[in-house]
């Protein structure tokens, strides 16, 4: 009896501490190792590991041949239309002379006086024609020598630059309509003089109104050339 009793002890005893180790090692995931065993040709089952051949655990590089890959057509074109109408785009470079850009400097300098001058003659012609004084006939003679000398500077210089960039495709239009606008100017200007009142006769009030509104003309195309030409530079 004392044997059994012990026996039976012995058992409860052992059972006590090996239900928690069962308990801790199935929410822990642990797995025996006859588990991962699987016998070679089976088809691998849940918690089993197919065995992988040593040679292909090894570490490779495979190079990958393109000598036979051949490029799309499509992205050839494509390409090809793309490095084209870049080329079509780029501006071609053109050099000027030390000498165009002095003649540029100075027309620009030139040209900065051109819209006070204006403003200046048509006041002083307005008053030549409302009052026809003496001091009057002074203001005007003196700003028409102004613009004269100021066209005729004007007119050299960018002729000149006109000429040496005649080959350069860059603003050539620009250049064109700016030049044409102002020879007109200078056309309306000479016709301005020869058509101005003789000091000793005076002149007739039809000379003096053809004489105002060819001048007036000629300031407004002068005027309209030189905006153009600022905004668009």
């Amino acid at each position: 009896m004392a044997s059994g009793r012990l026996f039976v002890c012995f058992a409860v005893l052992m059972s006590f501490f090996a239900v928690p180790a069962l308990a801790a090692s199935s929410s822990e995931g642990e797995s025996f190792p006859f588990n991962s065993l699987a016998i070679p040709g089976a088809l691998p089952s849940d918690g089993v590991v197919p065995a992988v051949p040593r040679s292909a655990q090894a570490w490779q590089v495979t190079f990958i041949d393109n000598s036979s890959m051949s490029p799309s057509v499509a992205d050839t074109g494509a390409a090809l239309a793309l490095s084209s109408a870049t080329a079509e785009q780029r501006p071609t470079a053109y050099v000027y002379s030390d000498g165009y850009n002095t003649r540029r400097k100075i027309h620009m300098a030139a040209s900065y006086l051109t819209l006070p001058l204006f403003v200046f003659q048509a006041v002083a012609g307005q008053k030549l024609y409302n009052e026809g004084t003496s001091s009057a006939r002074s203001l005007h003679d003196a700003g028409m020598a102004l613009t004269i000398g100021l066209f005729t500077v004007n007119t050299v210089t960018g002729g000149w630059n006109f000429f040496e960039a005649r080959k350069d495709p860059n603003g050539k239009t620009r250049r064109l309509v700016h030049s044409l606008m102002m020879f007109g100017a200078d056309l309306g200007f000479v016709a301005t003089a020869a058509l101005a009142p003789d000091d000793d006769e005076g002149g007739s009030s039809g000379d003096k109104l053809l004489h105002r509104t060819v001048a007036i003309s000629s300031m407004s195309l002068a005027a309209v050339s030189y905006i153009y030409m600022f905004v668009t530079r």
